[in-house]
């Protein structure tokens, strides 16, 4: 009788099962999109006025705007957006090392997209991630 292992999310990319650098839980990342939309509603809210959630034209746009920003500066400078640092995960390149700011842009651009971000390949990394050579980590 043979005994199989069942490999767990993030093996196959290297990773370790749980802890610093395991792949981050869905539980988590929703959390994190939830932040960082409701913050991003706050900062859009108060710099360009009520018309953000009423208004046609260019203020509509501004919540996904000021959620782009913050999505890529922040994930460029500390590897992760404000939702996620909160939730203690974050965005790495699959080799551990941090995310560069033109994967940065790119990946929060994408994110914006929707489509790229749900539609889910292995290890729970969706086309985004893919594409760009990242995963989204535990940080503890």
């Amino acid at each position: 009788m043979t005994t199989e292992t069942v490999p767990y999310p993030g093996e196959s990319l290297g990773l370790p099962k749980m802890g610093p650098g395991s792949l981050a839980g869905w539980g988590s990342r929703l959390g994190a999109l939830v932040l960082d939309w409701g913050a991003s509603m706050v900062v859009a809210l108060g710099a360009f006025g009520g018309g953000v959630l009423t208004e046609s034209g260019w203020k509509a746009w501004m919540v996904l705007a000021v959620y782009f920003v913050q999505k890529a500066v922040l994930t460029a400078l500390v590897g992760g957006s404000f939702g996620q640092l909160i939730s203690k995960i974050g965005v790495t390149r699959v080799d551990g090392t941090p995310i560069d700011v033109w994967r940065s842009i790119v990946r929060s651009a994408l994110v914006c997209l929707v489509l790229p971000a749900v539609v889910i390949g292995p290890d729970r990394r969706g086309i985004n991630d893919l594409l760009l050579g990242t995963v989204v980590v535990n940080r503890r």
